[in-house]
């Protein structure tokens, strides 16, 4: 990152003009029409886009944290996010424009002309496997007439979407930037080419110099999550408070929502970089996948990092399996709690990102995990303590307990997948309720220390200690339309509900 970079007065001034423009929304279909195998000249148009349409995001972010509230934006961990991103709207800005030559030129007035003419069914795998998939996955599709569907209401905290013209029609009319002025105005993320083109290699060379520079900026970002919480940390340390205030919550769920809009455009991008493929290299990789005659499945399931048949089960069972073995680490348990995994219907899949999913089924297996062992070790003692009178609880091992099992539950319908984890690990007492979504909230009484040179890549999860898991959590499931609820028996169990939304048509919600 280099530690004489510094943000100058000019770049400052670049950086408050560029948040002044109007963001553009970036569909999950629009995602996912680039197709499993992306092709170049789509890929091309798409880096453009990503180049003029992160600073504004980027911008935006440093404006943000300029104007944090109750001095959080003076917090040295604050000051350190914030530059992260500005020094990532710089390289972004100053990055080379393509040169488009006549070649280049007339073979994308080649493509339109193509495609006018034979219709978008011709126009590569984007638009036909995005249309496809749609009509595969997207059982109320017929509903429109549907309130549920074209009309937006809240009942106890659940959020139903709206139509999505009505939504950002409202949206556009509160925001106070021209549009004409936005350098990514009227211009989409996926644009079709045709296919059986030999594109010339300034194509090749600036897709390769967007990928690598996302990939240095993600790099630079992957701790932003857990250094803006130690901004948070130095924020209550300084106000002497144990409580995140109203403005900070609020402040914290628009940043951590915004940065999931933006890590998602950057990994979809870098993901997409990685599958696009030269003409020689895509029949030797042809060649291996469909060996035999089989189709690679789990290659043509992904378009970039979401998978277009992503299965609830399995993601729900690799969720298990990671939660278990962090819990048994932490806890010295050669076993830990159950966990059993209903499915009334054995394959429930929808369009997805598994990174998201896997993220939120983690964060609420290890509380469930952490309430069950924690609220029935001494119940258990004391139980085998009466049986035996010889015995002192002290005596007793962990691993000789024998813990209520934790179920997880998926269900599905016509607009949402929903699982639900139901524990018996004691519940939460109701006046508690509403602090488990505020930031920096925990029940553990030492929360872990970050080390000066934390890197996510070589940090291991704690079983607790944070308090981000739910906050987050539920930020990753309204960034799909979704959501996230607790329900809570306190001296009993919680259930955990989430709900995801399984129309695919949903947009980012753009601030």
């Amino acid at each position: 990152m280099g530690t004489a970079w510094e943000l100058t007065k000019a770049l400052r001034e670049k950086i408050m003009r560029y948040s002044g423009y109007t963001q553009t929304s970036v569909s999950l279909r629009s995602m996912v029409q680039f197709g499993p195998n992306p092709n170049p000249g789509s890929l091309f148009l798409a880096s453009q886009f990503i180049v003029e349409e992160l600073p504004i995001r980027l911008a935006l972010k440093v404006k943000d944290l300029e104007n944090a509230p109750l001095g959080l934006s003076k917090m040295p961990s604050t000051i350190k996010v914030k530059n992260w991103y500005a020094q990532s709207f710089q390289e972004l800005t100053e990055l080379p424009k393509p040169k488009i030559s006549e070649e280049l030129t007339r073979l994308l007035k080649q493509g339109e002309q193509e495609l006018s003419d034979e219709g978008d069914e011709n126009s590569g795998n984007g638009v036909e496997y995005a249309k496809s998939f749609e009509e595969r996955n997207n059982p109320a599709n017929t509903e429109s007439q549907d309130v549920a569907i074209n009309n937006i209401f809240s009942d106890d905290g659940i959020v139903v979407r709206t139509s999505s013209s009505h939504l950002h029609g409202s949206i556009n009319k509160a925001r106070t930037a021209n549009p004409t002025e936005s350098p990514t105005f009227g211009k989409k993320y996926y644009t079709p080419c045709p296919p059986n083109i030999v594109w010339p290699k300034e194509v090749y060379d600036y897709n390769k110099l967007v990928f690598d520079t996302l990939s240095k900026i993600k790099k630079r970002h992957d701790a932003t999550v857990a250094t803006m919480a130690q901004g948070v940390q130095e924020w209550k340390h300084e106000n002497k408070t144990i409580i995140v205030n109203s403005a900070i919550q609020t402040f914290l769920d628009r940043f951590y929502m915004s940065r999931i809009g933006i890590r998602m455009l950057i990994g979809q991008h870098i993901a997409l970089n990685m599958a696009q493929s030269s003409p020689t290299r895509r029949r030797i990789s042809a060649l291996f996948n469909n060996e035999g005659g089989k189709e690679n499945k789990s290659s043509s399931n992904y378009v970039g990092v979401i998978c277009t048949d992503c299965n609830v089960a399995e993601i729900a069972e690799d969720a298990i399996e990671t939660a278990k073995y962090i819990c048994e680490e932490h806890y010295g348990l050669l076993e830990g709690p159950e966990i059993q995994l209903i499915t009334p219907k054995d394959d429930i899949s929808f369009m997805y990102v598994p990174g998201h999913l896997i993220h939120m089924l983690f964060e609420t297996l290890k509380n469930s995990l952490r309430a069950t062992i924690e609220f029935h070790t001494p119940k258990l003692k004391e139980a085998m303590c009466a049986e035996n009178p010889d015995l002192k609880p002290e005596d007793i091992d962990i691993n000789d307990l024998k813990f209520p099992p934790i179920k997880v539950i998926i269900s599905e319908g016509y607009e949402d997948i929903a699982i639900k984890l139901s524990d018996e690990g004691g519940g939460i007492p109701r006046s508690e309720i509403p602090l488990i979504w505020t930031y920096l909230y925990t029940t553990v009484d030492k929360t872990p220390v970050l080390e000066p040179d934390y890197s996510q890549t070589s940090f291991k999860a704690p079983m607790a200690g944070f308090g981000y898991g739910l906050p987050i959590s539920r930020l990753y499931a309204q960034y799909f339309g979704g959501d996230l609820k607790l329900i809570s028996m306190e001296g009993y169990g919680t259930d955990v509900y989430l709900h995801l939304n399984r129309l695919s048509s949903s947009s980012e919600p753009l601030p």
